[in-house]
């Protein structure tokens, strides 16, 4: 690997990921799931510092650290080894619950992969989705049309002034468990042609007629991610509210900050066992 062209440290924002709609199109012969999704990112996420180091080493820290692995099993190292960084000291500040439909690992990853680039002066090499279907996308950390298997993203028109609450009920679901579950594997994709919005509740007023497909199998087998849902539908100002990804963190959307940010102080005092973040889209 090339030297580190500055001896100071690289930071990183690692976004959460929101699917603010998840289409299941079909399931390939290999098994893996086709989607059509409109993606957007939060500003809220965890962060990455990168400085020079002779060994590759990795340390987490945060408020959502605990559990999360320092070995080569963590995305944020695998991703360091696909650039082929050959050392680098990674602290990974941990935000975002894991696990969570967000893309927290997979946002990580793209992260690390940015960091070794600013670093090194190298192009990120070509392939990442071999890190994880969600990585090419959070490459991108912005509005995105996202289908195939992860692989196929298309530019979408940029998004109006939007706000969101995020929740997760502090549980964990499994992806692959989500989709092995889902009975109904090929359904209608978004429209050819995802329009411009010229206001939040004309976006709103859109995506409530588009869905995401595995939130009733997550349902099922998390009976609580409904209670969120439920609650969400009781915030005042919530244009739409829906899960993100396989679950278990939903969004309840909304046309101004504080509406949102007053939601998210409602829902804290209440549930104060839930991880509850408010945010705004891009």
């Amino acid at each position: 690997m090339p030297p580190f062209r500055s001896p100071m440290a690289i930071d990183a924002f690692a976004p959460a990921k929101i699917n603010l709609t998840l289409h299941v199109t079909g399931e390939r012969a290999d098994g893996y799931h086709l989607l059509d999704s409109l993606v957007a990112f939060a500003d809220v996420g965890d962060r990455i510092s990168l400085r020079p180091s002779a060994a590759l080493s990795l340390q987490v820290t945060g408020p959502e650290a605990a559990g999360v692995p320092v070995d080569d099993s963590n995305l944020a190292l695998k991703a360091a080894r696909f650039f082929g960084a050959g050392g680098g000291a990674i602290a990974l500040e941990k935000n975002l619950p894991a696990a969570a439909g967000i893309g927290g690992g997979s946002s990580d990853a793209a992260a690390v992969l940015r960091a070794f680039s600013d670093m090194t002066g190298r192009e990120i090499p070509a392939g990442a989705s071999a890190l994880g279907a969600d990585v090419p996308v959070c490459l991108r950390a912005g509005a995105v049309r996202m289908a195939g298997i992860g692989d196929l993203l298309s530019p979408v028109p940029p998004l109006p002034p939007l706000w969101c609450v995020l929740v997760n009920p502090r549980l964990v679901v499994a992806t692959p468990d989500v989709f092995r579950a889902l009975a109904q594997k090929a359904n209608p994709p978004m429209p050819e042609a995802i329009p411009a919005f010229a206001t939040a509740p004309a976006l709103g007023a859109w995506l409530k007629g588009q869905r995401n497909d595995l939130e009733h199998t997550a349902i099922r087998l998390q009976p609580r991610i409904a209670v969120v849902l439920n609650t969400l539908a009781t915030l005042p100002g919530a244009m739409l509210h829906r899960m993100s990804g396989s679950g278990a963190t939903c969004f309840a959307l909304f046309a101004d900050d504080a509406a949102a940010r007053a939601a998210a102080t409602r829902l804290s005092h209440e549930f104060p066992g839930w991880w509850v973040r408010a945010a705004a889209l891009s």
